[in-house]
């Protein structure tokens, strides 16, 4: 007997088939004797849904009331699929974040997980049953429900597979696992077999839509392997786990492609010790994440600073900055929100020389202009103009042999 972590993102439980679907799942795998845990997202299209009509009667809602009307999501999806499991003879009980026991700091939005407190679901499944909880939320010190951000069922289930000790923890997705490139925009991107968690990390926080940063940076701080795979077939998904020798033999292993950036310049900064730290100290206080950052020669006495954000962000962002330039004597910004970027990726690039100088000679062939670059160990990342961002993913997997791996 296993315990076993299983997520179901929004498109496996998008409609009441899907979720009679995945439970017809979890009972052949409940029936085998083991004991699972199971959490699920909002069906598809529902938090954009009240996202909407949060907006509709206030334009800029509150982060707090934004997390008490996203949570219902979740909770719709727990019941039912708990009732669905009811309905074929599996004992099965649904559990909110805060009655997981998943506890997070004060943000909202975006809240961290601080600690899980699992004795109430060990208890259930000692009682044989299977505990459906719902992801993407938990309860702060105050009592106040709060939303771990987009994706955020992901580190759900990776933290409960940690707190619960589990023996697998599944992704369940609308894909077949994880592939060198998204295979709606490059036709030749390939399923890999396995990917090093540094390597998955960076192709999620470079815009790969299959796993939440997060969630992959929390299971390699506490070594959750874990597999992304299908719901709706039974093929075998992607493992992610540690890296291994032989994993640096594959020099470029995917392709990542984000539209939802902005470029923001602020421009004639005082050029002086302290202006950047006041700038980018105002958007971490307002919770704002910055990719990015390039900065300028100083001349003349300014400086100007570019830097990416989400999309999303980018009105909080820029009133985030107006009380930054008063305190270090007045600058200007703009925003450009019509931008992409795309990134490389690869554990081989430590060892392998010849990554930057194919990808920009590549691009460079084909007319296309790079406005940003920033690299790490194992990534290449560009801002490029995002109607040119689709053909630059399909140029940059061709000029790396990716169809080949």
């Amino acid at each position: 007997m296993a315990r076993i972590v299983q997520k179901y993102g929004g498109t496996s439980v998008g409609d009441v088939e899907r979720i009679k679907k995945v439970a017809e799942r979890i009972k052949a795998i409940r029936d085998e004797g083991n004991e699972l845990v199971v959490v699920v997202s909002a069906r598809a299209g529902v938090t954009n849904e009240l996202i909407a009509r949060a907006k509709s009667v206030c334009e800029n809602p509150s982060e707090r009331e934004l997390d008490q009307l996203l949570s219902i999501g979740e909770q719709e999806t727990i019941a039912l699929t708990a009732m669905a499991l009811q309905g074929v003879g599996v004992a099965a009980v649904s559990y909110t974040g805060a009655q997981a026991g998943i506890v997070t700091d004060r943000s909202h939005t975006k809240a961290r997980i601080h600690t899980i407190d699992p004795k109430s679901i060990n208890r259930d499944l000692k009682a044989g049953k299977v505990v459906i909880v719902a992801g993407f939320q938990g309860i702060n010190d105050e009592g106040q429900t709060t939303t771990l951000g987009r994706g955020g069922s992901d580190l759900t289930a990776i933290a409960l597979a940690a707190a619960l000790k589990a023996d697998k923890c599944e992704i369940y997705t609308d894909v077949d696992g994880v592939y060198t490139a998204d295979p709606r925009v490059v036709k030749t991107a390939k399923k890999l077999d396995e990917i090093s968690y540094d390597e998955m990390l960076e192709l999620a926080s470079s815009g790969s839509k299959v796993m939440q940063s997060r969630s992959v940076e929390f299971a390699k701080k506490y070594g959750v392997v874990f597999e992304v795979r299908s719901s709706f077939n039974h093929n075998p998904g992607t493992i992610v786990k540690e890296e291994v020798a032989y994993m640096e033999r594959v020099v470029v292993r995917g392709v990542a492609v984000d539209k939802d950036q902005a470029k923001v310049i602020v421009s004639n900064i005082v050029d002086k010790p302290g202006s950047a730290a006041k700038v980018f100290r105002c958007l971490a206080d307002a919770n704002i994440i910055v990719d990015m950052i390039v900065q300028n020669v100083g001349r003349h006495g300014v400086a100007n600073l570019t830097f990416t954000v989400p999309q999303t962000d980018t009105h909080k962002a820029v009133k985030a900055l107006e009380p930054a330039l008063a305190t270090i004597g007045g600058g200007q910004v703009a925003v450009h929100e019509h931008i992409a970027k795309l990134s490389v990726v690869g554990v081989g690039m430590k060892t392998h020389s010849g990554v930057a100088a194919t990808l920009f000679q590549t691009l460079a062939d084909a007319g296309i202009n790079i406005e940003l670059i920033s690299t790490s160990e194992i990534k290449i990342s560009i801002v490029i103009d995002q109607d040119r961002a689709d053909e630059a993913a399909r140029l940059a997997h061709a000029a790396f042999g990716l169809e080949n791996l």
